[in-house]
């Protein structure tokens, strides 16, 4: 099986799929499946960019709401996780993962998922500290403040993924582990990334070798998973690292790559054994086991997930789902894409669609009525209980208003750099 990796898409499809489709003429090949590490940036239409967290001369619409509308339709089947820069409302509509337009499928806040018989698992946003306990209180439409920490990592979807067991093949996130420099050349990457240095510096010693640039929870996932490949984006530049787990143990190949513009490294064919078998994306068994049993802990809330309250019966829970997918006339193929905002439309200036905050994705209702679980998505459910618990996260460890990430926007510090060059 042949792999693209790509590292931010910044919402340019159609500029990757005609690099994918220019590489598979040149070398007389075809490629199996697109992976993009986060900043997809899923735009439907221009109410969306109200949710995107970016900076006003950013916001532009570029070529997702094509592949949505259905006036173009990708061309490889394509799985990507969220970044740091995303159309949060609607990957919050598909939390649980789905298809975010046709043949391209979104992993979810968090998710397991397998195309043939490779085990694909994600991890969606990015690590900050003072939100991480948190629970998931933020509903749109989003304040200034929701919009900064809606991508951050939660501790109640890193700690349903600590519960595979099963190996997994490939595994995503949109910042790189914490350490992972270690493993690699970080001499040579702070000579690619001069303003790396400069803002990795803390105490006139160097954030890299203080094994503070990158994800903490995602460093756990790579100990617990050792997967095969890790794939990540965020940096915008390419990076790779080899990681041995233990003495004489698996080895994990570790590959960072950059945004999507001409004479980037943005894009890389891997190629991976698998079976013959059909190339489809399907449902895993052991991951919606795992979600059945976590989602009682669900925190709709700021409060932090009580995962003490869960019963875990492994066992039980793989057999109780693999009945109801036998039975499910679709197998484990995953339900259909369904449009639910209106589309972009180019020839109006303004957006004159509905103002919906929250739309019911289809997709997300009928996985939770197959596995018997309650829809807790809704703006209605967290605002009664937000009001008594919210007013203490504004203040000490939890601060709503602070980032923690010493590189959280790289776009800005590029700038930074680039205006301090030409001075």
């Amino acid at each position: 099986m042949k792999i693209a990796v790509e590292g931010c898409m910044h919402g340019d499809l159609d500029n990757v799929y005609k690099t994918i489709a220019d590489l598979q003429r040149e070398e007389n090949t075809k490629i199996d499946l697109l992976i993009c590490c986060g900043d997809f940036q899923a735009v439907r239409n221009k109410k969306d960019l109200e949710s995107l967290n970016v900076k006003p001369k950013y916001r532009q619409m570029n070529t997702f709401w094509k592949y949505y509308s259905g006036e173009e339709v990708a061309p490889v089947p394509t799985i990507f996780i969220g970044g740091n820069h995303e159309a949060s409302n609607y990957l919050w509509e598909l939390y649980y993962g789905g298809w975010a337009a046709p043949n391209i499928f979104f992993l979810g806040f968090a998710g397991v998922i397998k195309f043939g018989n490779i085990r694909i698992g994600g991890l969606s946003g990015i690590y900050n500290f003072r939100h991480y306990k948190l629970g998931h209180f933020e509903r749109p439409p989003y304040n200034e403040s929701d919009i900064r920490s809606i991508y951050h990592v939660r501790e109640y979807d890193v700690h349903k993924l600590m519960q595979v067991q099963e190996p997994i093949d490939i595994f995503l996130s949109h910042d790189w582990p914490v350490g992972i420099t270690d493993c690699g050349n970080w001499r040579e990457l702070v000579r690619k990334k001069p303003f790396f240095e400069k803002e990795l510096c803390k105490q006139s010693t160097c954030q890299i070798q203080e094994r503070t640039l990158g994800s903490k929870p995602a460093a756990k996932l790579l100990e617990k998973l050792k997967p095969s490949y890790w794939f990540s984006a965020h940096l915008h530049c390419k990076f790779s690292a080899l990681v041995q787990h233990g003495e004489g143990g698996s080895m994990t190949k570790f590959l960072a790559l950059d945004k999507c513009l001409p004479n980037r490294k943005f894009l890389q064919i891997i190629e991976i054994e698998s079976d013959p078998g059909p190339l489809e994306i399907c449902y895993d068994e052991e991951w919606l086991a795992i979600t059945r049993t976590f989602n009682e802990a669900f925190p709709i809330t700021a409060r932090p997930a009580d995962f003490q309250s869960v019963q875990v019966d492994t066992e039980g829970s793989r057999q109780w789902v693999r009945s109801k997918l036998n039975s499910n006339t679709r197998g484990v193929k995953p339900f259909e894409f369904t449009r639910t905002a209106p589309c972009h439309d180019p020839s109006q200036s303004v957006f004159n669609g509905s103002s919906a905050e929250h739309y019911r994705n289809p997709q997300t209702e009928a996985l939770l009525k197959l596995l018997e679980l309650p829809y807790l998505l809704d703006n209605s459910i967290a605002s009664r209980e937000m009001s008594s618990y919210s007013p203490s996260i504004s203040k000490g460890a939890y601060s709503i208003d602070d980032e923690d990430i010493p590189i959280d926007d790289v776009d800005e510090l590029e700038e930074l750099a680039g205006a301090a060059d030409e001075e």
